[in-house]
């Protein structure tokens, strides 16, 4: 008979906590994403208040988000290349520090240019925070958790829109707009404390110059990844950016339940999130994104369709939970491209790399909500599905195009 080592009480604690996803500093990185994606997304639901109260027009207000997309999409690459050559942990609770200041200064702006300046300073550390946070992987998970990680980080941002930003709605409703800025800051501190005392201190630092990370643009795996990435938002955000006008008017749905479908597409959209998850488990490096070129063109085919929701809408209202679902299954797997090439070929540009998945979203959502004005003014809400679809095929032509390098396995 073979004897078998006693385990101790205390290795099976900690092989129990190594095996273990939501732990404290993970289940913190993610409400981190919530918080950015609360702070982002709040002013859609608050935006007739804050008109009110500076004595401006809404549209004025309405300005904040195009304006904080156009600043988030470059400072996002930028910031995140630039912060990878000081340590880690002390980068990422000062960019914090940033954001909660930004959050202080709209909740006290006396005018809207002071809003405005509040803004841009949050759009412009927002997006390498969300790239930080991604390097924190291999200290706070384990490589079987790496793609449920990245999902989830992603996910903080699904939550913010689902649940956060009707929260600070009705806060702003009750109390005014400012004090939704007041609750956002009371968590922002909280979370901080958190963080001091939760995330590792460790630091990945590559001595590399500023310019010579940019040399990941170089490789035709990154330019395919965020071509596709940019396509599939694109195709999503033709039609999304018209959300509640097609639930209203192409499915006929009465205007006290359209908030109500908000919520429920909402639901889908964070189910595809954590989806997305499982699906960049299969393969390293360019292979879950070269698998999901037949989602690609199930995304299109159903674009397509959604033109019939103007004649049969409750094939519509199905159609537009499918698609919630199909919104973001490319962004876990476009992430492992991203990162697994920068390990394999440019190890110094590892925060570049995890940055590229926000600046490519970001492009596509400017991209299709502009294609979408120019569609529904020419053509109508009915064909924006169709318009849509287009830039579904062009994703699935460019993960089709990555096939030569599948099987390129960068090493673990």
């Amino acid at each position: 008979m073979t004897n078998t080592p006693a385990t101790t009480p205390h290795e099976t604690t900690d092989d129990t906590r190594k095996d273990r996803f939501f732990t404290l500093p993970v289940s913190i990185l993610i409400f981190a994403s919530f918080m950015l994606g609360l702070s982002e997304f709040v002013v859609v639901g608050i935006l007739p208040d804050i008109a009110e109260g500076l004595k401006v027009s809404e549209v004025t207000v309405d300005n904040l988000v195009a304006i904080f997309a156009f600043v988030y999409a470059p400072c996002t690459p930028l910031g995140s290349a630039l912060t990878a050559r000081f340590p880690r942990f002390r980068t990422y609770l000062t960019l914090m520090g940033v954001f909660l200041a930004g959050n202080i200064l709209c909740a006290f702006a006396p005018n809207y240019p002071v809003l405005l300046v509040a803004r841009l300073l949050i759009a412009s550390v927002s997006g390498t925070l969300v790239a930080i946070a991604m390097t924190f992987a291999p200290d706070v998970t384990t490589d079987k958790y790496r793609t449920k990680f990245i999902a989830w980080v992603f996910s903080g941002f699904s939550i913010a829109s689902v649940a956060g930003v009707p929260i600070g709605t009705s806060v702003a409703n009750a109390f005014g707009w400012r004090w939704t800025f007041h609750m956002i800051n009371v968590l922002t501190v909280i979370l901080l404390i958190a963080m001091f005392l939760v995330l590792p201190r460790n630091s990945h630092i590559i001595k590399v110059g500023f310019l010579s990370q940019f040399r990941l643009f170089f490789d035709r795996r990154i330019h395919l990844g965020v071509l596709a990435v940019v396509f599939g938002a694109a195709a999503s955000y033709v039609f999304y950016t018209y959300l509640t006008p097609i639930m209203r008017d192409e499915i006929h749905l009465p205007e006290q339940y359209v908030s109500l479908g908000l919520v429920v597409y909402g639901v889908a959209c964070l189910c595809s999130n954590l989806t997305a998850g499982k699906l960049a488990e299969h393969g390293r490096g360019v292979e879950p994104l070269y698998h999901l070129r037949w989602v690609f063109l199930v995304h299109a085919v159903l674009l397509a369709s959604l033109a019939l929701a103007h004649w049969i809408p409750l094939y519509g209202a199905v159609l537009l939970v499918a698609l919630g679902l199909l919104m973001y299954q490319f962004n876990a797997s476009s992430q492992v491209l991203y990162m697994d090439v920068a390990a394999q070929s440019h190890p110094g540009s590892m925060n570049l790399a995890s940055s590229l998945n926000s600046m490519s979203f970001n492009i596509g959502i400017a991209i299709g909500s502009a294609v979408g004005g120019l569609a529904n003014d020419f053509l109508g809400l009915t064909w924006l599905g169709p318009v849509g679809a287009i830039f579904a095929l062009l994703a699935m032509a460019t993960a089709m195009l990555m096939r030569p390098y599948v099987g390129q396995h960068p090493e673990r």
